[in-house]
């Protein structure tokens, strides 16, 4: 098999995968927040610019949002997202969302805590590595570093 030929069939299997991911992800999605925080509407565009009607819940009582989903206490971030079956909790990125809807585990959500350097919606470059925690019933266990 030549060059070329075993080039183009390894394009095709990668842009394959990468769309049954994609198409894998809710067509919506509910992103609670506290008015102020632009770093949230940030993410809410990364998410449209991807192809997901988010509608924007200003105002929310972010502690009750938190509980119902099932938070552990401390790993918080400043957007808490209500996306098919899952929480999302702050800036997760997409590869950690494509492999949550990909896996589909047994899990409440996924999150990242705080409000990390270059993740989706936030300025500046990536610092450090990111912890991806997944959570069920106010517990959390490490899904992904990225």
């Amino acid at each position: 098999m030549n060059r070329r030929l075993a080039s183009l069939m390894l394009s095709t299997v990668l842009l394959a995968g990468a769309s049954t991911a994609h198409a894998a992800l809710p067509d919506t999605a509910t992103l609670y927040k506290n008015p102020q925080c632009g770093c949230c509407d940030g993410y809410a565009r990364h998410l449209e610019d991807l192809g997901i009607e988010v509608t924007i819940v200003d105002d929310a009582e972010m502690n009750r949002i938190k509980s119902a989903a099932g938070l552990p206490h401390g790993l918080g971030a400043c957007h808490t997202i209500e996306m098919g079956d899952y929480w999302i909790e702050g800036h997760v990125p997409m590869a950690a969302l494509e492999t949550l809807y990909e896996q589909r585990p047994d899990i409440d959500g996924l999150g990242l805590a705080g409000m990390p350097s270059g993740t989706p919606g936030m300025p500046g470059p990536k610092q450090e590595d990111w912890n991806v925690y997944r959570f069920t019933d106010g517990e959390s266990a490490p899904f992904m570093t990225l």
